[in-house]
């Protein structure tokens, strides 16, 4: 996920500055020091855009549940702010030679607290995450992707193949030592169990609560974490307040945390609340009326998160089921797209026409347009070959797989690499000529839902609409916007939970956020068989529905099969890095030749004013520990461009030793 990776999406991104970028004043007694003004309540106070809809860390995949549990129960190992993995309920750990075997000595003396602040009268022991883990199991977890085939015997009691979990690589040898046996070496399983299928359940309190455990109820889960959850109401509010007893409260500096809901109609509003006090972070947005008042209160005040590492994309509907949110009048208008879309050169016409920097600048402004676009599934920077970020062999194999359509393409982050309305113009010919002789009437009609509450998204879709009607010339596309409310929409996209509950022929609702430190976290979402994003594509996993596949026709037409024979043969590398993350890199030239989706941003690299200290947070490509607000400090002052500067430039130093 990031998202998380867990699934993040793109609606957060519009409006809400996290904790994890430079937030706002607030109603704060001061950074980590605190100086006279120590024993006063410290809060972080910010906005939400999608209820948090269950607290069961074990199943769900969702950011916008992740972001908070996350806060409430602590795994084995954490992120510091520099990135790397560091103790949280496992003091130590040790590896076997062959790679196989890990041991984790469990923190002594840790209690479980209920949602009062009480002991529940339990130590977190090592048992606790076999309880976890089999209920993971049992509740069919969303996440059970991340591990199940990692873990010796994990596939084979998932599957039903066997009954008994002790057969299961995951053993307490005694109440503080926790040991997994492994498939094969994983050089990137430590960043796994900073992921919530592999955190603890308490035995006792989850046979108590039944099927309540983990519902969206404070009472609902116990807490080793450094955060209670006191309060959640859907569309309003969610509040937190610091676990007293957390064995680690010296690094927890807030005191109580604050989530407003806010819809998005009213962007300038979030400044607004900034300067009275109400939040402690607040995005700006350089297109709004507003946007010149934050200059003149605060002229070296705004600052820009880092890009992050979820990647936000626009995805084509290869086999939509649902047909509510349409323009369309007749069954053929809706043959004639599903054909059109299922067509490469359609597609490839759609990815140049498609100018990303402008859809950006809508959210971001001009200014900051460049700063997160992306151009890969998977960060450029994301992991390295032979010493060399793994975007440059990604980009040499693209380039290699159709030199007309991608030999002068250049994948580097921070500029529009596709946008080209002349190539787009040649392959919309292309297409139109097949799909004519197919039978199919142009001009090609495509929905694309969006909120109607959320002015900065619909002005997205809108710039979206321009530039492809533009570019291809309305004869050959127009794209529909259906404006939907929150409910309908997030039905629509988000929330639909197989492929053809989605309704929509594009849509820019999803992204991707990686599960551990692995190029397989990305590019294993479209796996025909069993990938995890499937339904963004109109797809299911074919190994996963009962029955015949309902979208094997979809999956042939666009060659997925080609694609799942590259992810195998990566995936059974398991003792060379480099010859791994190459045949990775392979997948992904694959995947943005047959312009399977379109990527379009990372998370992140948003502008907003802020009183939280510059890179106190977290750090990590992966898991959802990076997404704590442990350890984030907040000062009385706003944090100006010169203090963020040269915090960047410490963090960015301390990494590059700590690298080393």
């Amino acid at each position: 996920m990031k998202v998380s990776k867990v699934l993040a999406t793109v609606l957060v991104s519009t409006f809400v500055l996290a904790a994890c970028g430079n937030g706002g004043t607030g109603k704060t007694d001061g950074s980590k020091d605190g100086g006279d003004q120590a024993g006063l309540v410290r809060e972080y106070n910010n906005v939400f855009s999608k209820d948090l809809e269950i607290l069961d860390y074990t199943f769900s995949q969702r950011k916008t549940n992740g972001d908070h549990f996350t806060n409430f129960v602590d795994g084995l190992l954490e992120n510091d702010n520099l990135g790397n993995l560091v103790p949280a309920m496992a003091e130590s750990w040790e590896v076997s030679d062959d790679g196989l075997t890990y041991t984790y000595h469990i923190r002594k003396g840790v209690q479980w607290i209920d949602s009062e602040g009480n002991e529940y009268g339990a130590e977190v022991t090592a048992h606790d995450w076999l309880t976890g883990l089999k209920h993971a199991v049992e509740k069919k977890s969303e996440t059970l992707y991340i591990v199940a085939g990692s873990i010796v015997g994990l596939e084979d009691y998932v599957n039903g193949v066997s009954k008994d979990f002790d057969s299961v690589g995951i053993k307490a040898l005694d109440d503080y030592t926790l040991e997994y046996t492994l498939n094969q070496p994983e050089s990137f399983w430590n960043s796994k169990t900073t992921y919530g299928i592999l955190y603890p359940i308490n035995e006792e309190f989850l046979t108590s609560k039944g099927e309540e455990f983990g519902t969206p109820a404070p009472d609902s889960i116990l807490y080793n974490g450094a955060f209670i959850l006191k309060n959640n109401t859907a569309k309003s509010v969610i509040e937190y307040e610091k676990n007293e007893a957390y064995w680690d409260a010296d690094n927890v500096n807030i005191d109580t945390v604050k989530w407003t809901y806010n819809d998005g109609s009213d962007p300038d509003g979030l400044f607004k609340q900034f300067q009275d006090g109400t939040l402690t972070a607040a995005r700006v947005y350089p297109n709004s009326p507003g946007y010149q008042d934050v200059l003149k209160t605060y002229p070296d005040g705004v600052t820009w998160t880092l890009p992050g590492g979820s990647t936000f994309n626009l995805t084509f509907n290869f086999n939509r089921g649902t047909f509510d949110a349409t323009s369309k009048t007749t069954e053929q208008e809706f043959t004639d797209t599903q054909k059109a879309i299922r067509n490469r050169d359609f597609r490839l016409a759609f990815m140049f026409g498609f100018d990303t920097k402008a859809y950006r600048a809508q959210n971001v402004g001009e200014e900051g347009a460049d700063r997160s676009l992306r151009n890969t599934l998977i960060p450029t920077q994301f992991v390295n070959i032979a010493g060399q970020p793994v975007g440059e062999t990604v980009q040499e194999k693209l380039r290699a797989l159709d030199a007309d359509a991608f030999g002068d393409i250049e994948l580097a982050e921070g500029q529009a690499a596709y946008y080209n309305p002349e190539k787009a113009k040649e392959y919309i010919a292309k297409a139109r000529e097949a799909l004519e002789a197919d039978g199919v009437t142009f001009p090609i009609h495509l929905d694309i839902p969006v909120r109607e509450s959320a002015e900065i998204a619909v002005n997205q879709v809108k710039s979206l609409k321009s530039t492809i009607e533009s570019a291809l010339g309305t004869d050959n596309v127009i794209v529909d916007i259906q404006l939907l409310n929150d409910d309908k929409y997030y039905a629509a996209t988000y929330d639909a939970t197989t492929g053809a509950a989605g309704d929509f022929d594009i849509s820019n609702a999803s992204g991707w956020g990686p599960d551990y430190v692995d190029p397989s976290t990305y590019l294993n979402i479209y796996d025909s068989r069993t990938g995890d994003m499937l339904k963004t594509l109109g797809l299911e996993g074919s190994a996963i529905v009962q029955g015949e596949d309902p979208s094997k026709a979809a999956k042939e037409a666009i060659g997925l099969a080609e694609y799942d024979a590259l992810l195998d043969k990566a995936a059974a590398i398991y003792d060379d890095n480099d010859k791994r993350y190459e045949a990775y890199a392979e997948a992904e030239a694959w995947l943005l030749n047959a312009v399977i989706q379109i990527p379009i941003n990372s998370d992140e690299g948003l502008p907003g004013v802020t009183t939280v200290v510059p890179f106190t947070r977290p750090d990590g490509w992966a898991g959802i520990a990076a997404d704590k607000l442990k350890y984030i400090e907040i000062q009385d002052e706003i944090v100006t461009v010169d203090q963020w500067d040269k915090a960047h430039d410490a963090w960015t130093a301390a990494k590059e030793k700590a690298a080393k």
